[in-house]
């Protein structure tokens, strides 16, 4: 296999070039989820390597992002595909059908597990949600009552925690990582919390203990090399690419492994997923061979190419059901995602 040199060139420039010259291509523009984004370069060049069609590109622009250009509509000029880190929102559904995007096969994938994760140089280190939550949150419980968040140090939240200040680097709003981690953390804690009441999640703090770092999840890798108070969210597979430098914290009791993940015992796991514009197909006929690489047994398999760089596989069966519903381009539904 060829070095990876999947292009970086902007998407939104090669689109601009082609506006008023649409017409059909040979290669595929894919966007979206920079957690999926190695993964969806892997089989992008492996594309580029083994047939006559040239390497597709790949912007990584979040999920959300993705989303949006995904869904402007159907003309050439937009994506053939979107990557995402959790499922399409049900009015991003709505979007794409408002401009036309009305054919859409949903692929899984696979699982990956968000890490929490810190320089190697520290002491190991455990949380639970709430505890994370607490750090976090811009407004948390006290005496019944929802005050600013006043925690500046995680032992401020509980004596056992490090005597270390708060300081968190994750990404943007236009992240699925992001939309994940608020999901399967912060909304599951403030749901059981009286004082949240019906309403639940409400913002992440803003203070500057949050901190922004980006789509890029590497970013974050170098800045906790650097900044080795910190902590860092992304998706396990960066933390797999730095074991040598960085180091996952246990949260609930369970350390972000990959038979943890693809059990689900992990408690901030997810699943991943790319979306297919079948309308493009008959113009861009390379689509047909990349999907059905990127869902083969040799790319997302318990023995699959994708397992090695950080892919948790989903068990065969599964497996199985879903390269059916690839094969056939079944159409996605509105009810599905709901």
């Amino acid at each position: 296999m060829k070095p990876f040199t999947v292009s970086t060139i902007g998407l939104a420039a090669v689109m601009a070039a082609s506006i008023g010259t649409a017409h059909a291509r040979d290669q595929i523009r894919i966007v979206g989820s920079s957690t999926v984004f190695p993964f969806a370069s892997y089989v992008a060049e492996e594309l580029g390597a083994t047939t006559d069609w040239p390497t597709p590109v790949i912007e990584s622009t979040g999920s959300g992002g993705g989303m949006k250009l995904f869904c402007e509509g159907s003309s050439l000029d937009t994506p053939d595909i979107t990557n995402a880190s959790r499922r399409m929102k049900p009015s991003e559904f709505e979007r794409c059908q408002e401009n036309g995007v009305t054919d859409i096969t949903e692929a899984m994938v696979g699982y990956d597990g968000i890490a929490f994760a810190q320089s190697n140089k520290n002491d190991s280190a455990a949380f639970t949600r709430e505890q994370i939550a607490m750090a976090l949150l811009e407004q948390v419980p006290v005496d019944g009552k929802l005050v600013e968040n006043p925690y500046m140090k995680w032992s401020d939240i509980d004596s056992s925690l490090p005597d270390r200040e708060i300081r968190v680097y994750g990404p943007p709003t236009t992240s699925g990582t992001r939309d994940a981690f608020e999901e399967l953390v912060l909304e599951s804690v403030t749901e059981e919390m009286e004082a949240y009441g019906n309403e639940g999640y409400a913002n992440l703090r803003k203070d500057g203990v949050y901190i922004d770092a980006g789509e890029n999840d590497n970013l974050i890798v170098q800045k906790l090399e650097k900044d080795t108070d910190a902590f860092g969210i992304f998706g396990y597979s960066f933390l797999e690419e730095n074991a040598d430098k960085l180091a996952g914290a246990n949260i609930d009791g369970v350390a972000p492994e990959p038979e943890a993940i693809g059990s689900g015992d992990y408690p901030v796991s997810r699943s991943l997923w790319f979306y297919i514009k079948n309308s493009h197909a008959d113009d861009v006929p390379a689509m047909g061979d990349y999907v059905e690489l990127f869902m083969s047994d040799k790319m997302i398999s318990d023995l699959g190419y994708l397992k090695g760089i950080g892919l948790i596989p989903m068990p065969q069966d599964l497996l199985n059901e879903w390269q059916e519903k690839v094969a056939d381009r079944k159409a996605l539904e509105l009810s599905g995602l709901k």
